[in-house]
């Protein structure tokens, strides 16, 4: 019995440090440009750029393969920030992928759903919780509002709905024009609004 612990003990180690080993020897390192522009984009993961995802998409800006103005879901401040990191010119956003639209997030009537679980497998995010043939529920902090849901759901139960605003997503609105700087004598760069 002894033998048999020593045994799988020194084969687990040797294993363990095998395994250490490769992954230090062998570790694939990311493109930190990719991670930067990933981190900017809204992660809904609802493909209106064209992509099977946000992470796919900024591989493509990454290599030039994309403009950074296919983004709905993110709008304008998004193409904004990309623009910045990656010293471009901002561009509206394109028609041919969508519109900027008001944050939504899935609702489900629950007395008219058959339970066929359609919207399920269509939601990128898991944010559909329920089971076939059994009423399916909208979990709200996961939903992303990208639409996805919507076309394969056979009886018409789900719609989206604009989220309210209240003290957790009302943010300050953006200045609608800048404050303009002047030189005065006394003082060389004094803001007058």
């Amino acid at each position: 019995m002894l033998t048999a612990i020593l045994v799988l003990s020194a084969l687990s180690l040797v294993f363990g440090l095998i395994l250490g080993f490769a992954a230090v020897r062998f570790k694939v390192e990311g493109d930190p440009l990719v991670e930067q522009i990933d981190a900017q984009l809204p992660q809904t993961q609802c493909g209106q750029c064209g992509y099977p995802g946000c992470r796919p998409y900024a591989e493509a800006i990454a290599n030039e393969g994309a403009e950074i103005n296919q983004c709905p879901p993110g709008g304008e401040v998004t193409i904004i920030a990309l623009a910045d990191l990656l010293d471009r010119e901002p561009l509206p956003l394109n028609p041919e992928n969508g519109a900027i639209k008001p944050k939504t997030v899935a609702f489900i009537d629950e007395q008219t759903c058959i339970g066929c679980t359609l919207c399920i497998q269509a939601c990128p995010v898991d944010a559909i919780l329920g089971a076939a043939k059994q009423m399916h529920t909208i979990i709200e902090s996961e939903c992303t509002g990208c639409d996805l849901c919507l076309p394969p759901c056979p009886v018409d139960c789900i719609e989206m709905v604009e989220i309210k605003q209240d003290m957790l997503t009302w943010k300050w609105p953006y200045p609608e024009k800048p404050i303009a700087q002047k030189s005065t004598p006394d003082n060389p760069l004094e803001a007058s609004a």
